[in-house]
């Protein structure tokens, strides 16, 4: 059985990184570069922090499941607390290495604007596949906001301290928030496919008399069908319908009740089960809260 190494506090990633004493207990900038400490291939990690680290090189390849961290084309990615990943074997060093990572604790942001918002940063929940890939001035923007960070650290602390701290990590997520953004647009292509085969798996799964037996679709049903994380695929969906994947599932599953109504005899109850619901009610108050009117009075009507 593979070893399970679990970092809950910023002390524990400084011993395991060898870095020098840390200058804040709940907050760390490390240059990766010069990171020599490596693991057994196969060591498993979780962290009681957030990461958000810039590699062009790793000197452990880091799994989460079955897919790799994209390191080697110079991605950013982000890691929420809880996280296991695995560490496997690296490759070696470049010359034009760069490479830096900030770790903070959600003790430091509680209370804080930051800590209230930390959640609609849905990119600390996206796949490997789905890490930033950034162009040469975001990277420089990037690199500004962890200098800043950085330089902020190396001050006494005093009471203007956590407030300055957390800001400039607020600022570097706002960007990586805008870059995530457009990423969405430069993949658009991509989104497209992705878009019509969600489409697709929605119309069949209401279509085909076996699949609602096992109820609603699910974001983490749809999510799993084109490989993708659930936060990931509404993110997406958000950008190119300006619906999530929640609200998508809602307006097929709508339309579907509407010819149902319109072109059978059924009553409301038999259509709810038939769609998958196990309360009628439920779907009485779902489609009232989407078309304005009951399943019934959509009926007389049309």
């Amino acid at each position: 059985m593979s070893n399970v190494i679990h970092l809950e506090t910023i002390a524990d990633l400084n011993k395991v990184l060898q870095q020098s004493k840390g200058r804040h207990p709940l907050v760390s900038v490390v240059d990766l570069t010069k990171v020599e400490e490596s693991f057994e291939p196969g060591v498993k990690v979780s962290t009681g922090f957030y990461a958000v680290m810039f590699k062009n090189y790793c000197i452990n390849k880091i799994r989460y499941g079955r897919n790799y961290y994209d390191f080697q084309e110079g991605s950013l990615v982000c890691i929420p607390p809880k996280r296991v990943l695995t560490l496997d074997e690296g490759t070696e060093k470049k010359d034009d290495a760069v490479g830096w990572g900030i770790f903070f604790h959600p003790d430091l942001i509680s209370g804080t604007s930051l800590g209230r918002k930390i959640k609609e940063y849905t990119f600390f929940s996206y796949e490997t596949s789905e890490a930033l890939h950034l162009s040469e001035k975001e990277k420089k923007v990037l690199v500004d906001c962890v200098q800043k960070l950085d330089a902020e650290l190396s001050e006494n602390i005093d009471k203007h301290s956590q407030t300055l701290i957390v800001s400039n990590i607020e600022l570097l997520l706002n960007y990586c928030d805008r870059y995530y953004d457009r990423q969405f647009i430069t993949r658009k292509n991509v989104n497209k496919d992705i878009l019509s085969e969600v489409e697709r798996i929605l119309g069949s799964y209401f279509q085909s008399p076996g699949q609602t037996g096992q109820g609603l679709p699910t974001v983490k049903y749809l999510a799993e069908q084109v490989h993708l994380s659930a936060n990931y695929l509404s993110d997406l969906l958000k950008k190119e319908t300006n619906m999530n994947a929640q609200d998508l599932i809602h307006y097929h599953l709508i339309e579907e009740a509407k010819a149902l109504l319109l072109s059978s005899d059924k009553s409301v109850s038999e259509l709810a089960y038939s769609l998958g619901f196990e309360y009628p009610q439920y779907f009485s108050r779902l489609f009232k809260s989407k078309t304005g009117m009951t399943p019934g009075e959509f009926r007389n009507k049309n």
